[in-house]
């Protein structure tokens, strides 16, 4: 019997998985219908309404302030320098001008494809990257808790081919659901685009950067699902996987932060995970010091500035994929199994 087709059909079978993946999934499509519902597209009837909106707003703020002068000269007739807070020049007291009430605030919310789907990518992304987790430390440390890994090894000796054919069969499953979400999760936006906002603008140029915006979602999941895998395996149980994410995700970066604010290091941000897979999704983060400044040349203080880009959280996941899969293939070849 294949092994590789015995692991992805053990995959398939993992209830645990199955529940895991379609609670995600639900998650998704609980985003895509609601922003689906909360947007509008925009046309003439739209416009006209908030324009009378600003135009209401605008005369109510003309009442109110034509108001408050007439108190301030009932005021000074009354007696008093500027009595009760008025100015000393009562004729002061004016409305802003009308374009100060722009009608576009009263707009109701609207999709536009072009500018926002690169936001709802990473959002699929994020999603998709703990399913992977979770489900690749479920995999393979359920077969360690279990007993089910020193049983396969009883009639499939060979202890790195196996530990790496559960990783394949997990990256292919993980490939093919990401893939298919991922094209579901596009026509669903551009209904939402064509039907609640818009999708004009669309060049090659925009598909190909959804893309490989896309591409980069696509490798953050497999990365998410080895490390998973890799670390349920180093510590042969699930438990150690979360556990450890839970770590360094409450206390490596949660407490770093709050010790690197009282020490008051600059771009406390730089060293903290999610800003680099922010920047892996976005192609580059830029962070800002704004306790320390910048003379321009036309004198203004301009807060300093640092660039995390998507080749930075590359060297990262690289580093953290191969210590972790790297120490699971040593833990595996020099373990005991029994």
């Amino acid at each position: 019997m294949n092994l590789y087709t015995t692991e992805l059909r053990r995959l398939g079978k993992r209830r645990f998985i199955r529940y895991l993946t379609l609670a995600g999934l639900l998650v998704l499509v609980a985003v895509a219908v609601g922003m689906f519902f909360t947007n509008h597209r925009v046309g003439p009837e739209q416009i006209a309404a908030a324009n009378r909106a600003a135009e209401r707003e605008y005369q109510q703020n003309v009442t109110m302030t034509e108001r408050h002068r007439q108190d301030c000269e009932r005021a000074k007739a009354a007696g008093g320098t500027s009595p009760q807070g008025f100015p000393d020049d009562c004729s002061v007291i004016q409305p802003p001008p009308r374009d100060a009430f722009r009608a576009e605030w009263h707009m109701p919310a609207t999709f536009e494809f072009r500018e926002e789907f690169a936001a709802t990518v990473t959002t699929l992304t994020a999603v998709l990257a703990l399913v992977a987790f979770v489900g690749g430390a479920s995999f393979v440390g359920a077969e360690w808790s279990t007993g089910g890994m020193m049983n396969l090894l009883l009639w499939r000796p060979q202890r790195i081919r196996v530990l790496l054919t559960k990783l394949a069969a997990l990256l292919s499953a993980l490939f093919g659901v990401t893939v298919l979400t991922a094209a579901a999760w596009t026509a669903a936006f551009w209904a939402t685009g064509s039907l609640r906002g818009s999708t004009a603008g669309m060049t090659s140029g925009t598909w190909q950067s959804f893309g490989l915006t896309g591409l980069r979602g696509l490798v953050l999941v497999l990365v998410a699902g080895t490390l998973g895998f890799g670390l349920a395996s180093l510590g042969r149980h699930t438990a150690l996987a979360l556990g450890g994410v839970l770590g360094v995700m409450v206390v490596g970066q949660f407490g770093l932060g709050i010790v690197m604010a009282m020490a008051q290091v600059k771009f406390i941000e730089s060293w903290l995970l999610p800003t680099y897979l922010l920047a892996w999704m976005d192609k580059k983060v830029t962070l800002q010091n704004w306790d320390a400044c910048q003379a321009s040349y036309t004198g203004d203080c301009q807060a300093l500035t640092k660039d995390i880009t998507w080749q930075d959280s590359s060297v990262l996941l690289a580093v953290g994929l191969v210590v972790v899969l790297g120490g699971a293939i040593w833990s595996m070849r020099r373990r005991d199994i029994t």
